[in-house]
Protein backbone atom coordinates (compact mmCIF):
# COMPACT_ATOMS: atom_id res chain seq x y z
CA UNK A 1 0.00 0.00 0.00
CA UNK A 2 1.25 3.45 -0.89
CA UNK A 3 1.73 5.97 1.89
CA UNK A 4 0.22 8.48 1.86
CA UNK A 5 -2.94 7.42 0.11
CA UNK A 6 -3.54 9.09 -3.25
CA UNK A 7 -7.20 9.62 -2.29
CA UNK A 8 -6.16 11.69 0.73
CA UNK A 9 -3.72 13.75 -1.32
CA UNK A 10 -6.37 14.50 -3.95
CA UNK A 11 -8.23 16.44 -1.23
CA UNK A 12 -5.22 18.79 -1.23
CA UNK A 13 -4.47 18.87 -4.98
CA UNK A 14 -7.27 19.32 -7.53
CA UNK A 15 -6.21 16.74 -10.10
CA UNK A 16 -3.95 13.76 -10.59
CA UNK A 17 -2.15 15.62 -13.38
CA UNK A 18 -1.31 18.55 -11.11
CA UNK A 19 -0.14 16.10 -8.44
CA UNK A 20 2.18 14.35 -10.90
CA UNK A 21 3.67 17.68 -11.97
CA UNK A 22 4.20 18.94 -8.41
CA UNK A 23 5.65 15.69 -7.09
CA UNK A 24 7.96 15.09 -10.05
CA UNK A 25 9.30 18.64 -9.84
CA UNK A 26 9.92 18.35 -6.10
CA UNK A 27 11.55 14.95 -6.55
CA UNK A 28 13.96 16.40 -9.10
CA UNK A 29 14.78 19.24 -6.68
CA UNK A 30 15.57 16.72 -3.94
CA UNK A 31 17.86 14.77 -6.25
CA UNK A 32 19.66 17.87 -7.51
CA UNK A 33 20.08 19.80 -4.24
CA UNK A 34 19.88 17.12 -1.55
CA UNK A 35 17.57 19.40 0.46
CA UNK A 36 14.73 17.72 2.38
CA UNK A 37 12.11 19.58 4.39
CA UNK A 38 12.03 16.97 7.15
CA UNK A 39 14.81 14.98 8.79
CA UNK A 40 15.59 12.05 6.52
CA UNK A 41 14.67 9.47 9.18
CA UNK A 42 11.11 10.89 9.42
CA UNK A 43 10.26 9.87 5.86
CA UNK A 44 8.55 6.50 5.43
CA UNK A 45 9.59 6.22 1.79
CA UNK A 46 13.14 5.55 0.70
CA UNK A 47 12.69 7.13 -2.74
CA UNK A 48 12.43 10.84 -3.51
CA UNK A 49 9.13 10.50 -5.36
CA UNK A 50 7.53 9.01 -2.24
CA UNK A 51 9.16 11.62 -0.06
CA UNK A 52 7.71 14.36 -2.24
CA UNK A 53 4.25 12.79 -1.84
CA UNK A 54 4.75 12.79 1.92
CA UNK A 55 5.70 16.48 1.85
CA UNK A 56 2.52 17.35 -0.04
CA UNK A 57 0.45 15.31 2.41
CA UNK A 58 2.12 16.91 5.46
CA UNK A 59 1.44 20.40 4.08
CA UNK A 60 5.10 21.25 3.54
CA UNK A 61 4.40 22.00 -0.11
CA UNK A 62 1.66 24.55 -0.55
CA UNK A 63 -0.55 24.13 -3.60
CA UNK A 64 -2.44 27.12 -4.97
CA UNK A 65 -5.81 26.07 -6.32
CA UNK A 66 -7.26 27.84 -9.33
CA UNK A 67 -10.63 29.46 -8.95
Amino acid sequence: MIYPSIDKILNIVDSKYALVYIVSDRSKQMTKTGYYQMPIQNYKSSKNIGRALEEVYEGLIHVNKKM
